[in-house]
């Protein structure tokens, strides 16, 4: 029996974890699994809800990180981890994504021998500037086996000098979570129709520092969403950390032709990505879901490590500035250069297996 310990640290690695923690369970007896859980996100609508929507088992150990800088994060998560990992014993780390848990929670195992599995590696935007991006190029360069989402992350870490033996396309883990939970989303569609009185509507989130911690740049987005308001609707959950920002630069809790809301859980926000006119993010995991689900989204960042988006014609960088936010969002509104809908076709092995793949790669690993 391998004993795997399983990493969660911020929102998106639920969805990651999820389908994994699953797969396992249904071989009790090849797999022992422990769930670790940072305490990164510490608000209750950014972190419980999601294990109860998601099905995940609470977790065994909860760090109680909460929030500091990525230096103090970082090193908090790593003393905090280490006698959790000497305690257990695991054959297997698995950590997902970016954020700081994984690079931290990382950097314990490879200095103690544990063995890493990263999922979603080889992803690269390329910009180093991006705390994401180092957390992504180190952990995968300590990793034993890198379960990569699209062939483009392969070809990331073989220009890295990984070596093949140690990179597995295993497809995207977070669709297995919404191709397995986009019934449940759907059912949650009438109630959010009614609650919040939908039409068409634009649908926002927020929460990089580049956008959200430089007063210019935050002002010019919310300038353009006010623009926008005033010929559709603008739904907008915000981040704890990005209305903290807004309040700073003299946004209050009404603003004009902007509903600005409450972090919504899982399925409710699967559903108003599956139901919206266009979606404007920073986030990556966005992109991809999107991407699945057809809608057109346009990304405020210069950047992304999700290039199979746009390649795909789902989704679309822009400048987070006033003036280009407002022309691109009007340009499909209108259904000038519409984005295109990959319901059809997803990327390559966005079949909602990619955790089966993951599986059964460690069922057959050393």
């Amino acid at each position: 029996m391998q004993r795997v310990l399983h990493v969660v640290g911020a929102r998106p690695n639920f969805m990651k974890v999820a389908p994994i923690v699953h797969a396992m369970a249904r071989e009790p007896g090849q797999f022992d699994q422990l769930l670790v859980h940072t305490g990164q996100h510490y608000d209750a609508n950014m972190s419980h809800v999601f294990f109860e929507e998601l099905g995940l088992p609470r977790p065994d150990v909860n760090l109680g990180v909460g929030s500091g800088s990525h230096a103090q994060q970082t090193a908090v998560v790593m003393q905090k981890f280490e006698p959790i990992l000497l305690e257990y014993q695991p054959d297997w780390l698995v950590v997902p994504g970016d954020v700081n848990s994984t690079l931290a929670c990382a950097l314990v195992a490879a200095k103690l021998g544990t063995k890493i599995a990263h999922v979603e590696a080889g992803l690269r935007s390329f910009d180093r500037t991006m705390p994401e991006e180092i957390n992504r190029v180190l952990t995968d360069q300590i990793s034993e086996l890198l379960f990569t989402p699209s062939k483009d992350a392969d070809q990331n870490l073989q220009r890295e000098g990984i070596d093949e033996a140690r990179i597995c396309f295993v497809g995207n883990v977070m669709i297995d979570t919404l191709v397995r939970l986009l019934p449940k989303a759907e059912e949650r569609w009438p109630n959010l129709l009614r609650e919040f009185k939908l039409g068409d509507y634009l649908l926002v989130t927020l929460h990089r520092p580049s956008n959200v911690d430089d007063p210019t740049t935050l002002s010019q987005i919310m300038q353009a969403l006010q623009q926008l308001g005033r010929d559709i609707q603008v739904v907008f959950p915000v981040h704890p950390r990005t209305r903290s920002k807004l309040a700073q630069i003299g946004f209050g809790a009404t603003i004009s032709g902007i509903r600005l809301l409450e972090p919504f859980g899982y399925l409710d926000f699967l559903a108003l990505q599956a139901h919206a006119a266009l979606v404007l993010t920073d986030s990556g995991g966005v992109q991809e879901e999107t991407t699945y689900l057809g809608i057109p989204c346009l990304t405020a960042r210069p950047n992304t490590e999700r290039p199979v988006t746009i390649s795909l014609g789902t989704n679309r960088l822009v400048k987070s500035h006033c003036s280009a936010i407002v022309k691109e969002a009007k340009a499909q509104l209108d259904g000038d250069r519409r984005l295109s809908s990959v319901n059809s076709a997803p990327p390559a092995l966005w079949d909602g297996k990619a955790a089966d793949r993951i599986v059964d790669a460690l069922r057959k690993a050393d």
